[in-house]
């Protein structure tokens, strides 16, 4: 049996884990924190339960794409569904704007606010529609990715098409509301990215019942049952490599774990760090640490008052201006220009929200002089600049949810620097690598390493988000086992 070390226990290290202990592998994750889940970690604070990165998830409803690849993974986890009829609303100065399910749904509720814009939206989701299905992120049917869509989707920005295909000016910024699910840059984001993320949350979007952190607790369940282990508090330190391929790891109290495959859930900047071998170029070194990474978030994680706030079965994304366009260029007194406000799904048909988030964009440079220091000790005056930023936060959202604030019991903060404490991505960005149709394929990282059996796997590999990452998982997994059987397995329901 070969001997497979994961480092890493985000939903990329995890899956990749499930996928090769279904085919005969011993896999041994690794993992720094004290608990497993990457982007899916909740915490909780005085029994009230907060998410931190996986918010909701689409395409999960019988027979769509990720309800097939969880079914796959052997997860188990309660989903509630949002809205159909709005499951985001986007707020532009003031008015809003739904996004209804299913592509008649999302037309026709535009079309009622647009109505000389129906067949340019017809034509809109012609094209979302196209680009998705001719990439395995929707149809499972293909070995490749990116390399799968039409071209011309992947070398155009979003703004590009957008401004091609929608010719009202309002809807334009009303289309592209939900940039903060992806971080989107104008004229940088492919608009295959765009068309990714609304086709996969427009066929369906849920929320965890009870937390993200589920899955994560449901696929170190499935890697126990084939036999293979999830170590936590175990920082590895290093790559260990002969002159010809990677041997295993060593962590910070000592231990070796020799392996045959050495995969990397980390981000590929601090997996470059932790290989010294010669077989990683120095060229190749400069390339991954030069990739630019996605803004950086701040949250406010409100807990609210009992019985108090009514549960909102959507997505809210409140912008103080008229485009979503150009929030990460904020200044200190313009920000912030816009965020993303979310409650926690608690039970099955919720009725009062027990906690929400508010997730606003801050860059690294805001926070760049506590950097170094550990959370909890950063300081007074960092304590003071995140209240400040709160209170921001707050006088925002109460504008378009009136009485809001004192509804809420006591908040909590998070800026870049927890980020980057407690997943390790550069600069704390929020999804890692920046996708940009500037810089085209030496912008983006491959999942094979020069170390012949050191791959990587992540958000930074495929794509970001839950979808994302699994299609990722699969390319890696891939190179062991052919994506083509882990298609016809996940197809198989095997």
């Amino acid at each position: 049996m070969k001997e497979v070390v994961i480092i890493g226990s985000g939903l990329g290290g995890l899956s990749c884990g499930v996928v090769l202990a279904k085919n005969g592998y011993h896999v041994t994750i690794l993992e720094q924190d004290f608990q497993p889940g990457g982007c899916l970690q909740c915490f909780t604070r005085k029994g009230v339960k907060f998410e931190t990165g996986m918010h909701f998830i689409g395409s999960a409803a019988e027979g769509q794409t990720l309800r097939r690849l969880l079914d796959y993974l052997e997860v188990d986890v309660k989903l509630s569904q949002l809205d159909n009829e709005a499951y985001e609303v986007i707020s532009l100065n003031g008015k809003r704007y739904p996004f209804a399910t299913g592509r008649e749904r999302f037309v026709e509720r535009l079309s009622e606010l647009f109505p000389d814009q129906k067949s340019n939206l017809e034509q809109f989701c012609d094209v979302i529609e196209g680009v998705a299905s001719a990439s395995s992120l929707h149809s499972l049917e293909h070995t490749e990715t990116d390399a799968a869509v039409n071209t011309q989707y992947m070398l155009r920005s979003i703004n590009d098409v957008v401004e091609e295909v929608i010719t009202d000016p309002v809807l334009r910024n009303v289309i592209v509301g939900n940039l903060p699910l992806y971080a989107a840059e104008k004229d940088k984001t492919p608009f295959s990215t765009y068309a990714f993320v609304m086709d996969f949350y427009n066929q369906s979007a849920w929320r965890v019942v009870g937390g993200s952190d589920h899955i994560a607790t449901s696929l170190v369940a499935t890697l126990k049952k084939y036999g293979c282990e999830v170590l936590t508090r175990m920082k590895v330190t290093s790559i260990d490599c002969d002159d010809k391929k990677a041997t295993g790891v060593t962590c910070s109290d000592g231990s070796i774990f020799k392996a045959d495959i050495v995969i990397s859930d980390a981000h590929p900047v601090r997996t470059m760090e932790l290989c010294s071998s010669s077989m990683i170029r120095p060229a190749y070194r400069k390339r991954v640490e030069a990739i630019p990474n996605t803004v950086g978030g701040f949250s406010v994680y409100l807990r609210f008052k009992e019985n108090t706030v009514p549960y909102m079965n959507y997505n809210f994304y409140g912008y103080q201006k008229d485009t979503p366009w150009d929030c990460e260029k904020y200044t200190e007194t313009t920000w912030p220009e816009g965020y993303l406000y979310m409650h926690f799904c608690d039970e099955e048909k919720q009725q009062y929200a027990h906690s929400g988030v508010i997730l606003s964009y801050m860059q690294m440079k805001d926070v760049e002089k506590w950097k170094g220091t550990s959370i909890g000790r950063r300081g007074a005056d960092y304590e003071q600049f995140k209240k400040e930023h709160a209170e921001r936060l707050l006088d925002a959202l109460e504008k378009e949810f009136p009485g809001i604030r004192n509804q809420i019991a006591e908040y909590y903060t998070s800026t870049p620097l927890t980020y980057l404490d407690y997943t390790g991505t550069v600069d704390g960005g929020m999804y890692g690598v920046a996708k940009d149709i500037n810089l085209g394929p030496a912008g983006r990282i491959h999942h094979r390493t020069k170390v012949p059996n050191l791959l990587l796997t992540g958000q930074n590999i495929n794509s970001h988000g839950i979808l994302g990452v699994l299609v990722g998982t699969i390319v890696t997994c891939g190179e062991l086992l052919t994506s083509e059987k882990i298609m016809e397995d996940v197809k198989n329901g095997k």
